[in-house]
């Protein structure tokens, strides 16, 4: 339930063009500034028991600065093409939707939602992800297809300043080890805006590890040198030296410490290595900590056991800070 993976790049950009002089005369262009860029790319991190996490989009909205502006999958130069991957109850493909598997795109890996597209410059009070009918996850272990929703189909999230010449760079984070839950009784899964957050591109990096071999076999972490499963976690948190013993679960108490993400450790069989990646983190210090626990239920209060952690500052940057235990 702890795979990590990371999805999709929107880029939102424009050139604001004056053009000075009469009929007759030319005089020189000045003070030509261009608008601002926006790009927001998605990342998340699935539930194990799923091969496929398909979510399905049809719009993007930025509300506010005057008025909604609104982007509809395959109506706008520069959007992603419409697939055939979201259904409705009927069988039929729904119009003006793109299917996107988020299991596809791992670590600081993206794929463009939105490239080109003019906004103005101005206050955004709100960006809004319209999600279509037809997102679906794949049951690892039987095949079957099993719907997934979010409340209301849309995902709101913070608002944003576009000044002129500048850059607006985001990605928003899935992380469905804390949204993504399937609720007993009810069919299909949930995905609850809790385990969204989005992250300010300009002021993220990212981080790849590896957990030595010896210290899973001295805390009897299982399966060994198996790539099909997890063998561990390791869980983020906001702030250094945090004390092990004060470390919650992604359902744990909020009087703790709660996770700022978490992923699963797995075996690489052509590196002979077991390894983990987590992207798209604001910069600063973090607390990162290992448990051979594999399971954690967002919905309940669960007690992980760590057996170790380390300090690990993030910056800005495209290359992984890099964490091996």
């Amino acid at each position: 339930m702890l795979n990590k993976t990371h999805l999709s790049t929107f880029t939102f950009s424009a050139l604001l063009i004056t053009a000075c002089g009469g009929s007759s005369d030319k005089a020189p262009v000045e003070n030509i500034t261009p608008l601002p860029s926006f790009s927001l790319s998605v990342s998340d991190a699935p539930v194990d028991d799923l091969s496929e996490v398909v979510v399905c989009f049809n719009q993007i909205e930025l509300k506010g600065n005057g008025a909604d502006t609104v982007f509809i999958v395959g109506n706008e130069e520069g959007m992603i093409a419409v697939n055939d991957l979201c259904l409705d109850n009927s069988g039929d493909v729904i119009p003006n939707t793109v299917g996107l598997d988020l299991l596809q795109y791992k670590g600081s890996d993206s794929i463009a939602l939105v490239d080109g597209i003019s906004i103005e410059a101005g206050d955004y009070t709100q960006l809004r992800l319209i999600m279509s009918d037809g997102s679906y996850g794949i049951d690892a272990q039987t095949s079957d297809k099993i719907s997934v929703s979010v409340p209301s189909n849309e995902l709101k999230l913070d608002g944003f300043t576009a000044t002129l010449g500048g850059t607006v760079d985001f990605t928003l984070e899935f992380d469905l080890n804390k949204g993504m839950t399937n609720p007993v009784g009810q069919v299909g899964y949930f995905l609850k805006p809790r385990g969204v957050r989005l992250v300010n591109n300009n002021e993220a990096g990212h981080i790849n590890g590896t957990v030595s071999e010896t210290l899973l076999i001295e805390n009897q972490c299982t399966p060994l040198s198996d790539s099909t499963a997890n063998v561990a976690s390791v869980y983020i948190y906001e702030g250094a030296d945090l004390a092990i013993d004060t470390l919650e679960d992604n359902g744990g108490d909020e009087t703790g410490n709660l996770p700022y993400a978490s992923t699963a450790v797995t075996f690489n069989s052509e590196q002979t290595s077991y390894n983990f990646e987590i992207g798209f983190i604001t910069i600063g210090d973090y607390t990162v900590a290992v448990s051979c626990d594999t399971e954690d239920d967002p919905e309940v209060d669960e007690e992980v056991n760590f057996i170790t952690s380390q300090n690990v500052t993030v910056i800005a940057d495209n290359t992984p800070v890099q964490v091996n235990f």
